[in-house]
């Protein structure tokens, strides 16, 4: 008998059913406005239906949806310079989604040291706690047992030390080894910011040993933790970088970034995508720059990011029995719980404010890019609200 259900069963979905939305508030079919602190983990950069988003979409829309790259793009080379001349790179690969850059990544270096007449050198250091995406090879960099289950052999040629053992890190380096690959700051693993000192150290080592430095800002970047990306906190630049997320606002799409050197074996036929860097996706894309770019937008990041995250330390004070540690950066934020994070999580869905489970019991804010001093603050009253009703609970 066929299961009624058409859907796979891989999420847990909240029974609640949006039609629409409008800067950080969302609705439901029953007429009840949300805080939306969740903004589709991390995507909606920008809000929802962003006039800016809305108008570069329906006019490219009119014209083209989609070509092959097997043709010239200009939006998708104006978005490539732009992004060359914000970052430390010198070259771009369009992809439809994190994971994908996070491929185009392992692939780019590789591929380095193959062409340098080094292909013994494929293997990638990761850290524990790490989550790069959902493809075979993905998981296997991420290492995380719960998604590795199941899935057959894991890929080889990746080697996973702990977060924060610098050491560790030295002692992984083999003959073997091409990069290492780290989040500056981890989403899924628990908003675990790597420490400014750790993320020079890193630059030093790969330095040290010829490999190359892998970023996935694909959760921390675009503006999220009050600059561009996040290593710049650190003052150093990856030679490869993959992003997605905010980049799109809400459209699906991603990019691998890279040094001319670094990417030297990506030739012709080496690598490819049939919707990657489309002209929907594109035309989305520069207008998120446009917003993100533009004078002073990451200092309103920054502003509104400090109301949030002394909102939250006092709230820590007074409920110390509920939270153990505000951590994060800028808009990426998280609350570890002393108790179960999917009870806060239920707890801040019954104020109408969205939130998002993350690793080491954490719960993830994650607002757009856009939001208000005055949203912040009604946001933390409701956080105050589920607070009050879980220690209510408790007593």
């Amino acid at each position: 008998m066929a299961d009624a259900k058409p859907l796979y069963e891989t999420y847990n979905r909240a029974p609640i059913v949006f039609e629409r939305g409008h800067g950080v508030w969302l609705e439901t079919d029953k007429g009840e406005r949300y805080l939306d602190f969740a903004a589709g983990i991390a995507v909606n950069s920008l809000g929802h239906t962003h006039p800016h988003l809305v108008e570069a979409l329906k006019s490219q829309a009119d014209r083209i949806w989609h070509l092959s790259n097997l043709h010239e793009i200009p939006d998708q080379t104006r978005l490539a310079e732009r992004l060359t001349e914000a970052t430390f790179a010198d070259k771009v690969f369009f992809t439809n989604s994190g994971a994908e850059a996070l491929e185009c990544a392992i692939k780019t270096a590789r591929r380095h040291f193959y062409v340098n007449g080094q292909p013994e050198r494929y293997r990638i250091i990761t850290v524990e706690g790490a989550f790069h995406g959902r493809t075979l090879a993905t998981i296997a960099a991420g290492g995380q047992a719960k998604y590795l289950e199941g899935f057959g052999p894991k890929v080889e040629g990746f080697d996973q030390v702990l977060f924060g053992d610098h050491e560790a890190l030295r002692q992984a380096i083999t003959d073997e080894t091409a990069a290492i690959l780290v989040e500056p700051v981890q989403g899924e693993g628990g908003v675990r910011p790597l420490p400014v000192e750790c993320m020079r150290g890193l630059r030093e080592l790969c330095d040290e040993n010829g490999i190359l430095l892998i970023l996935d800002e694909v959760q921390s970047g675009v503006g999220r933790t009050g600059k561009l990306f996040a290593h710049e906190f650190a003052g150093i630049a990856p030679d490869i970088m993959a992003i997605a997320k905010g980049i799109g606002g809400g459209f699906p799409f991603g990019a691998c970034l890279a040094t001319a050197e670094a990417a030297d074996g990506m030739t012709v036929g080496t690598h490819g995508t049939t919707y990657g860097g489309n002209p929907l996706a594109m035309a989305v894309g520069n207008a998120v720059l446009d917003v993100v770019l533009a004078d002073g937008f990451l200092s309103h990041v920054n502003d509104v990011s400090l109301v949030l995250r002394q909102g939250l330390a006092s709230l820590k004070d007074r409920y110390p029995d509920l939270i153990e540690e505000v951590r994060g950066l800028g808009l990426l934020t998280g609350i570890k719980c002393r108790k179960s994070n999917a009870d806060l999580v239920m707890a801040l869905r019954s104020e109408r404010l969205l939130a998002v489970p993350a690793g080491e019991n954490v719960v993830r804010l994650l607002p757009p890019l856009i939001v208000s001093a005055e949203e912040i603050r009604d946001a933390l009253h409701r956080i105050e609200a589920a607070l009050e009703m879980l220690s209510s609970k408790a007593s």
